[in-house]
């Protein structure tokens, strides 16, 4: 009997539909159902399947559902956006939507921060990258999970403007590192589509940089 995990019995229509519709929620929520802990640590379980490097499986996962410490990570989350909103160029800040979660983040059923045991090497962009790489792809694969359960989340990391904050309200212990924040909640009404993007003949080189196939 074929095993019903092998590659042959991936669908790949469905595959490539979750992957290309995953996108950044922050309006369309339900902002009074809860987000139940047992499908939370489901995706997790799907997330902690991502590659990591020399099988560190160094990520942790920091699940806020209680009042208190959303509210106090929302209060950094609206200082960041404020930073970020006065200091971008004109026209480039922070879309309306980013503006609207900020104010609403405490609301939000579940915050999810993604934390790595370790700290990056601040000397060795090769060290840096195998350290980020070895815990953004479980992220992104959550992000994923929760997507094909129809929970939305949004991918962002104001919050590492006040790391050494965050970490005091919530309890994470030094050599320990935020890197993204997912706020969640099921969707309400949000319709997911493919964004538009360039095509992968123009963004693809090969076999030397700048040639084209």
């Amino acid at each position: 009997m074929r095993d019903a995990m092998s590659d042959d019995a991936l669908d790949i229509a469905s595959v490539d539909l979750a992957l290309s519709t995953t996108r950044s929620v922050r309006r369309r929520i339900d902002w009074e159902r809860p987000v139940e802990p047992g499908v939370i640590e489901s995706c997790i379980d799907v997330a902690t399947q991502a590659p990591t490097g020399r099988d560190a499986e160094n990520w942790r996962f920091l699940v806020l559902t209680e009042a208190e410490p959303k509210r106090r990570v929302a209060e950094l989350y609206r200082r960041a956006t404020a930073a970020y909103r006065s200091a971008a160029p004109e026209g480039q800040g922070p879309k309306s939507t980013v503006l609207t979660q900020a104010e609403r983040l405490h609301e939000m059923p579940a915050l999810i921060l993604v934390c790595a045991e370790g700290r990056p090497d601040p000397a060795s962009p090769a060290m840096q990258v195998a350290y980020y790489g070895s815990v953004l792809p479980a992220a992104w694969s959550l992000m994923v999970a929760l997507r094909a359960r129809r929970i939305g989340s949004t991918w962002t990391s104001l919050l590492l403007l006040h790391e050494e904050e965050a970490a005091r309200a919530l309890g994470i212990p030094e050599g320990v590192s935020q890197t993204v924040l997912l706020p969640v909640g099921y969707m309400k009404d949000a319709k997911l589509r493919p964004a538009a993007r360039r095509p992968a003949a123009e963004v693809t080189y090969w076999n030397r940089w700048g040639e084209r196939r």
